[in-house]
């Protein structure tokens, strides 16, 4: 999404960018300021999602939903996964050794590594870059390859055992197999936000009408026909209330206290980004 748009693509009136992208947009003035008059309905938001760090305040944006990043696994083949020690000590005795997945996503595999070393997600420092590098290049014995698209569908189908991914996409393949289940490691991770929001040189009329199906989305019913299909938590109070406490109890979609409390956002790194590329390319040419 961002490259396409740095690329000078147009033709978009609304985007889905994540947390930290918001905060590259905004700084390089990417992105509409939201009309507040034309989106009553950003009322709903639950006062957590109206502070964002990457937005404070929605001035550009409004979240759609949020989750979090750990891991899959097939409980019939393997206890929970305590530690993501699973992915970086790799045990060739193991079920899921050669059938085990991380995701094509240069932050989000940078991320488990340094969470596994007790570094922040965001590191800027390029020693402890270095280790995390190391840990994923001893990491790739045990993989099967990188996964962002099918990984869920490999999970469910038992061609692989354990996946780095997203948790409603866990949550959705368990209609095809009740046995995957999911967790967040002991050492935490990521905890993410997608959001909606416009993207600069709309036309006016396209710019209402977008701000117009955001106000729809932030509806109560809409937003918690978004969550029962997707799985992943709603960043709308109004729409939880219509959740029910199956939903909103599942500590797959809302963390208990103890696990948010490990979570951290992915957030620009500036001029390091450079650095987490170059090293993601070494990890991904090493044999």
């Amino acid at each position: 999404l961002l490259s396409k748009l740095q690329g000078g693509a147009t033709g978009y009136a609304l985007i889905v960018p994540s947390d930290y992208t918001v905060s590259i947009m905004i700084e390089e003035g990417m992105l509409e300021k939201l009309d507040h008059n034309n989106i009553p309905n950003l009322a709903n938001l639950t006062p957590s999602f109206t502070e964002v760090p990457y937005d404070p305040g929605n001035v550009y944006c409004s979240p759609y939903d949020w989750g979090t990043t750990g891991l899959g696994y097939i409980s019939s083949e393997m206890d929970e996964p305590a530690s993501w020690a699973i992915l970086f000590e790799p045990d060739p005795e193991a079920p899921y050794y050669g059938r085990t997945t991380m995701l094509d996503d240069t932050r989000e595999s940078f991320a488990a590594a340094l969470a596994y070393l007790g570094y922040s997600i965001n590191s800027t420092d390029e020693a402890q870059l270095q280790e995390a590098k190391d840990l994923l290049i001893a990491a790739k014995a045990g993989l099967a390859g990188y996964d962002s698209d099918t990984y869920e569908n490999l999970l469910a189908s038992g061609e692989n055992i354990l996946a780095h991914g997203w948790n409603g996409d866990f949550l959705i393949a368990q209609e095809e197999n009740e046995d995957i289940s999911y967790v967040v490691p002991q050492e935490g991770g990521v905890i993410w936000v997608d959001n909606i929001c416009i993207p600069k040189g709309v036309s006016p009329e396209e710019k209402l009408a977008a701000e117009m199906f955001i106000d729809f989305i932030l509806r109560a019913d809409i937003g918690a026909m978004l969550s029962e299909y997707n799985y992943f938590a709603s960043p709308n109070a109004a729409a939880e209330e219509l959740l029910g406490e199956e939903f909103t109890g599942d500590p797959a979609v809302y963390p208990p206290d103890e696990v948010m409390a490990k979570l951290q956002y992915l957030e620009p790194v500036g001029d390091v980004e450079s650095i987490y590329q170059r090293l993601w390319d070494e990890v991904k040419s090493a044999q």
